[in-house]
């Protein structure tokens, strides 16, 4: 990847099509919205792939983030995420979903990249 800066902040071309980040959210996507984006799309497609490989495929995952936090200093820091999921798969239960919310952790890039640095809550509901 290679990113250009332009009047308002970055960009970068990707085969998807031109992604803008900007520090004035008016202008592009806000580095820490790609950060939060980036755990939360790896938490979901971790999940289903866990999910498949244990035959309960997922029907839907929705993950809505809750609550972030950010530090009062001046690099505003994310402290902490709270990512809840919703979670639709045959055969998934509330004894199975710990299990299942570990291996996630345990295999998502994004997330064990800032494991040790950033408070992430997940919390979740099985939907019927």
């Amino acid at each position: 990847m290679k990113f250009q800066m332009t009047d308002h902040g970055f960009e970068t071309e990707t085969e998807f099509g031109k992604l803008e980040i900007s520090s004035n959210e008016e202008k592009g996507f806000r580095p820490y919205q790609l950060m939060i984006s980036s755990i939360a799309a790896c938490t979901g497609g971790v999940m289903r792939k866990i999910l498949e490989k244990k035959r309960m495929p997922a029907e839907s995952i929705d993950i809505e983030v809750l609550e972030v936090i950010r530090s009062q200093d001046d690099a505003s820091r994310l402290e902490k995420i709270h990512f809840h999921i919703k979670v639709k798969a045959t055969g998934l239960t509330d004894e199975k979903m710990p299990k299942v919310l570990e291996l996630t952790d345990k295999n998502c890039s994004m997330y064990q990249s800032v494991a040790n640095c950033i408070d992430v809550r997940k919390t979740y509901e099985l939907l019927k």
